[in-house]
């Protein structure tokens, strides 16, 4: 499949994380291993402080970063996640926000992922590196089933 048809599948199919985050996948490289996804936030995923809570800001990254893997690998794949990291350098804000994942080196038992998080500005927020296990499917994967 095309970039394109890639890019057009995944948003149609998107999972229910996806949806809860208000998510548009923007472009993907399957040879490079790269995504970049757009996330519209509402105030309802913020703290008290008005920024966008952590755990959320880690869930945009996870997802970024498994999208990556998943148009690398050009397969049907699952990719649990067995660890992550996630530095914060500044407060995310509720509104759109970007997410940019790359596939740094898939494996058939453990592959690396990171992704970043910017504001509408170009202003990283956060980075994500992570590890995960890809599980290939005889069955499309989750980004395929509805």
């Amino acid at each position: 499949m095309t970039n394109e048809e890639v890019l057009e599948r995944m948003n149609r199919r998107a999972p229910p994380t996806a949806r809860f985050l208000n998510t548009e996948l923007l472009a993907v490289d399957q040879d490079a291993g790269t995504v970049r996804m757009a996330f519209d936030i509402g105030d309802h995923l913020c703290n008290p402080s008005g920024t966008v809570q952590g755990g959320i800001v880690a869930a945009m990254l996870d997802d970024a970063a498994a999208y990556a893997a998943i148009v690398f690998s050009k397969k049907k794949i699952f990719v649990p996640t067995l660890e992550m990291k996630v530095s914060f350098f500044r407060p995310a804000r509720h509104g759109r926000l970007f997410a940019n994942g790359r596939c740094i080196k898939f494996g058939r038992k453990i592959s690396f992922m990171e992704a970043d998080l910017e504001d509408g500005e170009g202003t990283m927020l956060a980075r994500l590196t992570t590890t995960a296990a890809p599980i290939d499917l005889d069955n499309p994967n989750l980004v395929e089933t509805q």
